[in-house]
């Protein structure tokens, strides 16, 4: 009889163990680029919201091929802070790839992704989980304000607008990839295996129930941002290639235009030299034409160069990236 009771104990508590990791784990991905100085100030902010809403958390930091200590850093707040993971990367594979990194080490429930610069405030992570509660697969931020400079804040505002104009998709706008999934919308977005990635597309793509919540992000705290203008155009090219093909049908509709153009200026010619006995003397007006068409023959060949490029790109089936170093992780 006792040892009956003592059977059942154990399986009870086992249970219990086994219910808070599968129903209250929170994974929080982080990627991590030259961001030494500001870490510390991210995990006490993180550690704040762990405290007051009493999270069993998972913190997985991708070291993205930073130029500092940063992954140094992680291993020495690794001692403080027992529930931080760390990945670091061989190089720089750029901020989607890292994110795509953490995601597919992730383990909670509830998965979150956040920036590490503190722009994205850590204490909306458990309204988004609310949220999830009332039955929400995804909750995103929507990027109601930003401190940043005039010409960023034109520009991000425009390509939000023009890309959910032609993508195949409803992609929300001014999102970024501040949010908390569920474990199942994650194993989606695993799926795909494209090479460039862009997040918030994929998340846009896969469906479930999903809601917006509006916030005014913060300026950066520490140092400057790890996005150069190079890597803000690949983002945007990678949003725009691979949910829209819009650039391709702008091929044939000028092309159709041109032709037309073509044929009309063509039978003004035959007109002035025909039936007026107008010389034509159209030096300037060919070298006009034939700039103006070599130039968009150029760039009607640099699109189809970016689509054919990212063939390219997934039939060489490299992998994503590649882990130099982890710690935390018992496999």
């Amino acid at each position: 009889m006792i040892t009956k009771i003592l059977t059942m104990f154990i399986k009870f508590v086992f249970f219990c163990k086994f219910y808070i990791l599968i129903m209250l784990f929170i994974s929080i991905v982080i990627p991590v680029y030259n961001s030494a100085r500001i870490i510390p100030n991210l995990l006490l902010a993180i550690e704040k919201e762990r405290i007051e809403n009493n999270w069993e958390l998972e913190l997985i930091l991708i070291d993205d091929g930073s130029r500092d200590d940063s992954f140094e850093q992680i291993q020495r707040l690794s001692k403080q802070y027992t529930y931080i993971k760390g990945i670091k990367l061989a190089r720089n594979f750029g901020h989607q790839i890292a994110v795509r990194t953490g995601l597919e080490h992730a383990k909670g429930r509830f998965i979150a992704i956040i920036d590490d610069d503190l722009q994205d405030p850590p204490f909306l992570i458990q309204q988004f989980i609310h949220k999830m509660k009332e039955g929400y697969d995804v909750a995103y931020g929507v990027r109601k304000k930003r401190k940043e400079n005039i010409f960023k804040k034109s520009a991000y505002h425009l390509f939000y607008r023009f890309l959910n104009k032609i993508a195949n998709i409803n992609i929300p706008l001014d999102t970024g990839d501040f949010c908390v999934m569920t474990n199942q919308v994650v194993e989606q977005m695993l799926r795909f295996e494209e090479k460039n990635v862009y997040l918030r597309g994929i998340r846009a793509w896969v469906g479930f129930n999903q809601i917006g919540i509006e916030y005014e992000r913060n300026a950066r705290e520490v140092g400057e941002s790890g996005y150069s203008l190079k890597k803000l155009l690949k983002i945007a090219k990678d949003g725009i290639f691979s949910f829209s093909n819009v650039p391709l049908r702008l091929i044939t509709i000028a092309g159709q235009i041109g032709l037309v153009a073509a044929i009309s200026y063509s039978l003004y010619v035959i007109y002035l030299n025909l039936v007026n006995n107008i010389p034509v003397k159209g030096f300037s007006t060919i070298t006009i034409l034939i700039s103006f068409f070599s130039s968009l023959i150029l760039i009607c060949l640099g699109i189809i160069g970016e689509y054919i490029t990212r063939i390219y790109d997934e039939v060489r089936n490299r992998p994503h990236a590649i882990v130099a170093n982890k710690i935390g992780f018992h496999e």
